[in-house]
């Protein structure tokens, strides 16, 4: 895959490195050393000094003041560029070794921004981001074997219970059970892992356009067994709205977040899904009766592996949603949660028609 970048003007940068100061060091060194050879040379003239020797004492004096010039210069460009990027060279080396602790300091005492300390900025907020992406990264990990080592776990000690030859017939049913679950949650779980993966590394949908109300109606009729199961009564009111997105992965929105809705409302009550055509967008709204969430559950209800309720961990893994999420951003659509507790959620996706 290519990526082609414009070379934008940065409006950060409101400065340049101040010419005054360059040509004030130069001319001050140029100055005392002309100063000097015309002393040198006056001095000469009066001493009636031998022609070779004054040509000497010239290129000497020449000398000199190109190893003045020299140091004027390097002086210069030390302090501009050679020091800042050798910090930014030795922070980039602490990165690479794993430290994203680092931070590069600005170089100038106004607080303007030239290119280089819009490099500077770039640099550190880099390795911001970096940091964040590593504490993901080890979130998920630590996460993912939490998530797995408990099925892992019950699979062990179930399996080894079924040695015994006392046990009774029931206890081994039951005990098979209970393995078989085990094993389903953990198949959900890496197949949810390996679905989040591959659409986080997804850029390209393929389109086609479908009935939107029809899709929903299928996807209430598969989920009718779980519904029955709690008695949970279903208010569909919808609109005929075609749009065009990506079917499959649309399926994978609505499942969820019917999937969720059953999981969390009580026995004998109630979901609604309605769906309404507003100019150029369709809006679906997936409610349920439930126990709700706080505020701070419903920032956090897209974060990966984030369970508000724990009360029902045991019927999910917290990717739900975050798969939800994923897909809503992959087709252009926002999600958002209303929610309080005692009183039920209601989500709402908003699709481009």
């Amino acid at each position: 895959m290519k990526f082609r970048y414009e070379n934008l003007e940065d409006k950060r940068i409101n400065a340049k490195r101040p010419f005054w100061k360059e040509f004030l060091i130069v001319f001050g060194v140029v100055l005392i050393c002309s100063a000097g050879e015309v002393l040198i040379f006056n001095q000469q003239m009066l001493d009636q000094t031998n022609p070779w020797i004054m040509a000497l004492v010239g290129m000497s004096y020449a000398l000199f003041m190109g190893l003045i010039v020299s140091l004027g210069t390097r002086f210069i460009m030390y302090t501009g560029f050679q020091r800042p990027l050798t910090e930014i060279g030795q922070a980039a080396r602490k990165v690479a070794a794993g430290d994203f602790t680092v931070h590069v300091h600005s170089q100038r005492k106004d607080h303007k921004k030239d290119d280089l300390e819009v490099l500077i900025d770039d640099f550190n907020k880099m390795v911001e981001e970096l940091a964040t992406i590593e504490t993901l990264k080890s979130d998920f990990i630590a996460n993912v074997s939490h998530e797995m080592k408990t099925p892992l776990a019950i699979i062990q000690s179930y399996a080894s219970a079924l040695r015994k030859e006392e046990l009774p017939q029931d206890e081994k049913k039951e005990y098979i059970d209970t393995i078989v679950e085990a094993s389903k949650k953990l198949s959900t779980l890496v197949t949810n892992i390996l679905k989040l993966n591959k659409l986080e590394n997804q850029e390209i949908i393929q389109t086609e356009t479908y009935s939107l109300d029809e899709q929903l109606r299928c996807c209430m009729l598969a989920l009718e067994e779980k519904f029955d199961e709690k008695n949970i009564e279903f208010d569909a009111d919808l609109d005929e709205v075609t749009i065009t997105s990506d079917e499959s992965l649309m399926e994978i929105v609505w499942n969820n977040l019917l999937t969720n809705a059953i999981k969390f409302t009580p026995k004998d009550g109630l979901v609604k899904i309605k769906l309404r055509k507003d100019g150029s967008q369709a809006i679906v709204k997936v409610s349920d009766s439930g126990c709700g969430m706080s505020d701070e559950t419903c920032r956090r209800i897209f974060d990966r592996f984030y369970q508000g309720d724990t009360s029902h961990s045991e019927e999910g893994n917290g990717l739900g949603l975050a798969l939800v999420k994923r897909v809503v951003d992959l087709v252009d659509g926002t999600i958002t949660a209303e929610s309080e507790l005692g009183q039920g959620t209601t989500f709402t996706v908003i699709l481009k028609l």
